[in-house]
């Protein structure tokens, strides 16, 4: 005579291989941690207009140099659920090479009409947006963006985003911190069907 129970647990798990793979919890990849870097602006080294718009600045009439582009994705939490109310900051360096931060004494003049830092505010579906510039090089560093993420008053990632395929990739010791098999995750592949080229890169935290 064949054990009930061990029966029922036999066709639980046949039940179970059988679903679907959509059926099943997903799990999303944690993006990888990167260096805040010396150049994060304080609140006193920020402009009012601290929105995220970084290409133009309340006040001023032009518009920042180089080359105009969008960001944007959303946040998740590790189950793949959008994040609401998270305050996304970004931050990097002008056309010139130049931040947004008194610490920073390169050769050229800032471009007094980009914006340097901005944030933005997840709503429930977790997204957040920005209009920015296409990241330069400057002397030691590869283009890239620097990202943190403030839920709850509480930081919970600090990030940097890369172009792909940049050859400055190859030289750029924190870019090669990252594990290979991660850097899709922080790597912006702008399009270029869009009026602007943009690029969408989610941040699970």
């Amino acid at each position: 005579m064949k054990d009930p129970v061990n029966r029922r647990r036999r066709d639980l798990i046949i039940g179970m291989l059988a679903m679907p793979v959509s059926g099943l919890a997903a799990i999303a990849e944690p993006t990888p941690p990167g260096s805040e870097g010396p150049f994060y602006p304080t609140a006193g080294m920020r402009f009012a207009d601290d929105d995220n718009d970084l290409v133009r600045i309340a006040g001023v009439v032009e518009q920042a140099g180089g080359e105009v582009v969008e960001l944007g994705g959303r946040v998740l939490d590790r189950n793949g659920n959008p994040v609401s109310g998270a305050r996304v900051e970004i931050w990097q360096c002008d056309v010139k090479g130049r931040y947004l931060h008194r610490g920073d004494s390169g050769g050229g003049s800032r471009d007094k009409a980009f914006q340097g830092f901005g944030h933005d505010t997840t709503g429930a579906d977790g997204r957040y947006s920005f209009r920015t510039i296409k990241p330069v090089p400057y002397p030691g560093r590869t283009p890239h963006i620097h990202v943190k993420v403030i839920l709850d008053n509480r930081e919970r990632l600090t990030t940097q985003f890369y172009l792909p395929d940049h050859p400055y990739n190859k030289s750029d010791w924190l870019y090669q911190r990252v594990p290979k098999n991660k850097r899709q995750l922080v790597t912006m592949n702008f399009s270029t069907t869009e009026q602007l080229p943009r690029a969408s890169l989610d941040i699970v935290i």
